[in-house]
């Protein structure tokens, strides 16, 4: 029979100030530090320009090359409950600010190692979460404090802004042309002076391939990925009038469970006239409302357009695009300032956008319809990206969505700081200051969230080849001088004046991942127990 295990002694002799947890929460604790730490140490090689890249292998064999934090953490297979929540964390960060989500797990990582470090001092986790949310609004405040602000109408931050984001990107050689377009593409689908957010849906964002990513291009109007429907039809349309149709020009099917059974070539012929005449009769309606160029949806039941009516469409001089998708009818609509048509009734002149030119272009193997020139455009743009192959055009797709993403962050709130790290340094040493006004657990909790926001510029040293302990130890003297805006040089290997390498990044990107990492880091130390479902 195995011994009664011994009940801890409790020393009253001057121990008794320390928190002592029970044994299985402790284990539960460290179990979800670990987990999560072990995210944040995979991912934190791709921090920053001389950040490395991941290959992601999908079971199908598909292979992703990125270093965007929020795509390696969705793809990875994780299955730790704790660590779940970072790949939440990050996923949270892509969508609020759309840059840094690398950086914010990161910090939830460093974080959660200065909590484990507190936890072992003996500090109650709640003590802990209370000082750590007190610490961040106190970050939020000071990133505030240095922030610099911004006036839509200033290009030239804009442009810095976006650079800075494209600069740790597989892209990177292509920023001083992707920059501009993403600049351009907001400031198209926005007022700037009463805006104060962007719906990037307005921003269509269209991959081919074939060429290489400089001939990625700004389109002010509308490009489809099919090549024009119907031989023989023509495939250049000047001062089209567009007619967008959401119904089948194809003869009626039965239900599904019934069939008509034709017995004799009498019957058989008239049924051909009758679907003949039918077909007809649609596209005379068609002409006669003035359309000359016809998009149509792509119908699930049967053929949008059938064969017979691509050869009259061609006849009647109509191009056509067809197998347009249902969730793209909203942003076409918005585009050319047409209606979608639901039935041929209503197929009038007043629901039809008309616009210059429409014609089909060559872009390498494959060509692509492009609407330019439109009447009374809506407030959209379209961008197309080309690239010499599959992996390259993704990689193109998400450094121009985290482009674009870090203008919006400038449209909700209008303030640059600077990058390289500068800010986490200067935070740590306002935060270490403000410490030492604090008595008690708060100050050791506020000294431990300072100490960990020094991981980003010790992350950046490393992944640059620097040596981590010799260049974070300069940033803080020289930010300890009162250079408030001294970072790490990437290129130069040293330490500079980072607003004159033109790094700056949104005040959004910064306090979002801050407020969000600590909140994770909260969640993460209030669970004491992990309980498994029946069901």
């Amino acid at each position: 029979m195995p011994a009664a295990p011994k009940q801890k002694s409790v020393n009253h002799g001057g121990k008794r100030s320390e928190y002592q947890d029970k044994e299985k929460p402790t284990q539960i604790r460290f179990s979800n530090i670990n987990a999560a730490k072990a995210v944040a140490e995979a991912v934190r090689t791709s921090l920053g320009p001389r950040g490395m890249d991941k290959m992601i292998q999908a079971a199908n064999g598909d292979v992703t090359i990125t270093n965007d934090g929020a795509t390696i953490l969705k793809q990875m297979q994780v299955l730790h409950p704790a660590a779940k929540m970072l790949v939440e964390l990050s996923h949270a960060q892509d969508v609020e600010a759309g840059d840094g989500t690398t950086s914010v797990v990161v910090i939830a990582g460093s974080l959660l190692e200065a909590c484990a470090k507190l936890l072992s001092k003996g500090i109650h986790p709640t003590s802990i979460s209370e000082s750590f949310q007190n610490a961040s609004e106190k970050s939020v405040q000071v990133l505030q404090e240095i922030s610099t602000p911004l006036k839509l109408s200033d290009r030239d931050s804009l442009l810095k802004s976006a650079s800075t984001s494209l600069n740790s990107k597989v892209v990177s050689q292509y920023s001083s042309l992707l920059s501009p377009l993403a600049v351009d593409a907001v400031m198209k689908v926005i007022d700037p002076a009463t805006a104060t957010n962007v719906d990037l849906r307005d921003i269509k964002i269209v991959k081919r391939l074939g060429g290489t990513i400089e001939d990625t291009e700004l389109i002010d109007g509308l490009v489809f990925n099919q090549k024009g429907g119907g031989q023989g039809g023509p495939n250049k349309v000047e001062k089209a009038k567009i007619g967008l149709i959401q119904f089948c020009i194809s003869p009626p099917k039965t239900d599904m469970d019934n069939s008509v059974i034709v017995s004799d070539y009498a019957q058989m012929d008239r049924v051909l006239r009758e679907e003949r005449q039918y077909i007809l009769d649609i596209i005379k309606k068609i002409k006669k409302a003035g359309c000359n160029v016809l998009l149509i949806q792509k119908s699930v039941l049967r053929d949008a357009v059938s064969d017979l009516a691509l050869h009259f469409l061609a006849k009647m001089k109509i191009m056509v695009v067809k197998d347009i998708e249902r969730e793209d009818i909203e942003f076409i609509c918005k585009s050319i300032g047409c209606r979608p048509v639901a039935s041929l009734d209503h197929f009038l002149p007043e629901n039809l956008g008309s616009a210059d030119l429409v014609e089909e272009v060559q872009t390498g193997s494959s060509k692509i319809v492009k609407i330019t020139g439109i009447a009374n455009p809506g407030k959209t743009v379209t961008v197309l990206i080309r690239g010499s192959n599959k992996l390259v055009l993704e990689e193109a797709d998400r450094s121009i969505h985290d482009a674009l993403c870090v203008i919006r962050c400038l449209v909700k709130k209008r303030a640059l700081i600077a990058g390289g790290g500068a800010p986490e340094t200067e935070l740590s040493l306002q935060l270490n200051d403000y410490a030492n006004t604090l008595t008690g657990m708060e100050q050791y909790c506020f000294r431990a969230f300072a100490e960990a926001l020094e991981v980003i510029p010790i992350t950046l040293a490393e992944n640059a080849g620097l040596n981590p302990i010799a260049t974070v130890t300069e940033l803080r003297n020289r930010h300890a001088e009162g250079e408030k805006t001294a970072g790490i040089n990437v290129r130069k290997g040293a330490i500079t004046n980072i607003l004159e390498e033109n790094v700056v990044q949104p005040l959004l990107v910064s306090t979002s991942a801050i407020h969000l990492a600590t909140e994770t880091v909260k969640s993460i130390m209030k669970i004491d127990d992990i309980v498994n479902c029946a069901r």
